[in-house]
C-alpha cells in the first residue's frame, strides 16, 4: 500500500523542507518530495505542520517495559523492543551488559532469530564488558581482562554482534580491539582509568568510540603534586574518535551537552539512553535491589554512582533542543543519522531518503512523539495523531 505524509516539516540530509511530502511504500521511502499534491492512491496522512524526523537508532540500550536483554528470554527482548519503539526507536542493539560467555551466546542466539524477522527493528548486538576495568565496574560485576580464546570463539560463530565495549588499559585490550576491527565490529572504550598515551594507543589499535561519555571516565585530575588529562580529554584530543552522551538530562549538566557537540559536532556524536528496564515502564526496583530511582535516574542505592537511565530516545532530543539548546535537526541527527553510520547501517535507515527503510516520526512542536513507522508499519502504540 502507498501512504503519503503531507504538511510537515521534513528534516532531509539537505535541511528542513517545508510543504513537501513523504511517500511510502512495501517498507521503504519511495520518495521526498517538494510538493504535497495528493497521490492518486495513496493513503494521506496529514502531519499538521509537525516535525517528519528519521526514526532513532537506539544503540546502547539495556532494557525497558520492566525487562532486561540481559534475562535472554525471547519474551523480555520483545518487551523491551516495544516499549522502545512506541518513543521512536525505530533500529535497536539490544545491549548485554557484562555477562558470561553462556549469556552472550544465548542472546546472539535471540538476537539471530530477531534479526531474521521480517521488517524487524533488530539490526544487530551490542556487548558491554565483561572486559572492565573492576576499578570502574560500577553496578557491573564478574568482570575480568579479555580472554582471547573466549571473544574468538564467539565472534567465529555469529555475525549479529555490531559493537562491543572494553576497557582500553586491561592486559590484551589492544588484540581485542584489532580483532574486532578486522570483523567490522565498533570497538569502543568504557569503565576505564585510560589517560592519553593510553588512548593514542587504544586508537591506533582499534578503540574509535567512547562509550556514554564523561561517565565511568575520569577527567582532569591531580596526583601529588602533578596534574594529568582524564580519559575526557584524551578522547577530546583525538579528533576522529566518535563519542555518545546519555542526555537524559541527568547523567551530565546542559553545559557539558553543550561542550560536547560544540567540539566533536554532530558527526561525531551520539545520543544514547543507556536505559535500565524500568525504561517505558511503571515498574520499580525491589526493595532489596542494588539499584533506586530518584530524581529521574537510576542510582546505586548506596549514591555511590549513577547505574543507569530510564530515559527513551525522545527524552534525549527534547533534552539537547530545550535544555542545551541545540538546534532540533541536530540533536535529531546525533540520534539517528550519527548513530545509523558509526553502527554501519547508514545505508538502510538514519536520513529520510529514496530507497531507505521506512523508519519515520512525526513529532509535535513539544517534541513529543506522535506517529511512528517502523519499515513502513505504523506502530499503534506510538500514534496519538491520526
Amino acid at each position: 500500500m502507498l501512504t503519503q505524509i503531507i504538511n510537515g516539516q521534513i528534516l532531509t540530509p539537505q535541511g528542513w523542507l517545508k510543504d513537501g511530502s513523504v511517500l511510502i511504500s512495501d517498507g521503504k521511502i519511495l520518495e521526498v518530495t517538494n510538493s504535497d499534491l495528493a497521490v492518486i492512491g495513496a493513503k494521506v496522512v496529514d502531519a499538521k505542520g509537525m516535525y517528519i524526523i528519521p526514526g532513532f537508532v537506539a544503540m546502547n540500550v539495556h532494557g525497558g517495559g520492566g525487562h532486561d536483554f540481559k534475562e535472554c528470554t525471547e519474551e523480555a527482548f520483545h518487551s523491551a523492543i516495544a516499549a522502545h519503539m512506541k518513543h521512536g526507536a525505530t533500529t535497536i542493539f539490544p545491549t548485554l551488559s557484562s555477562s558470561p560467555k553462556e549469556l552472550i551466546c544465548k542472546a546472539v542466539s535471540i538476537c539471530e532469530k530477531l534479526m531474521a524477522e521480517k521488517d524487524g527493528p533488530v539490526l544487530g548486538l551490542h556487548v558491554e564488558g565483561p572486559y572492565l576495568n573492576a576499578k570502574m565496574a560500577g553496578s557491573l560485576y564478574d568482570v575480568k581482562d579479555p580472554d582471547k580464546e573466549e571473544y574468538m570463539s564467539i565472534l567465529e560463530s555469529t555475525n549479529c554482534i555490531k559493537r562491543w565495549d572494553a576497557s582500553p588499559e586491561l592486559p590484551g585490550a589492544h588484540d581485542f580491539a584489532r580483532y574486532l576491527r578486522s570483523k567490522g565490529i565498533l570497538a569502543a572504550i568504557t569503565h576505564t582509568e585510560a589517560e592519553f598515551g593510553d588512548i593514542k594507543e587504544a586508537y591506533a589499535a582499534g578503540f574509535t568510540h567512547a562509550a556514554q561519555f564523561y561517565n565511568a571516565m575520569p577527567g582532569f585530575h591531580k596526583r601529588r603534586e602533578y596534574k594529568y588529562e582524564g580519559t575526557v580529554e584524551s578522547v577530546f584530543l583525538m579528533d576522529d574518535m566518535t563519542v555518545e552522551v546519555i542526555a537524559d538530562g541527568k547523567h551530565l549538566p546542559s553545559t557539558i551537552l553543550r561542550l560536547v557537540y560544540k567540539l566533536k559536532g554532530v558527526e561525531r556524536t551520539c545520543l544514547v539512553t543507556d536505559a535500565l528496564s524500568y525504561a517505558a515502564s511503571d515498574v520499580k526496583p525491589a526493595e532489596d535491589s542494588r539499584i533506586i530511582i530518584e530524581d529521574g535516574v537510576c542510582k546505586l542505592a548506596d549514591h555511590s554512582s549513577l547505574a543507569g537511565s530510564i530515559a527513551t530516545m525522545d527524552v534525549l532530543v527534547r533534552t539537547m533542543v530545550q535544555k542545551a539548546n541545540i538546534p532540533l535537526a541536530d540533536a535529531v541527527r546525533m540520534a539517528s543519522e550519527t548513530p545509523a553510520r558509526l553502527m554501519g547501517v547508514s545505508d538502510r535507515t538514519g536520513t529520510l531518503q529514496r530507497g531507505k527503510d521506512a523508519d519515520i516520526i512525526i513529532m509535535d512542536r513539544n517534541l513529543a512523539v506522535r506517529a511512528v513507522w517502523s519499515m513502513g508499519n505504523l506502530v499503534p502504540a506510538a500514534n496519538t495523531l491520526f
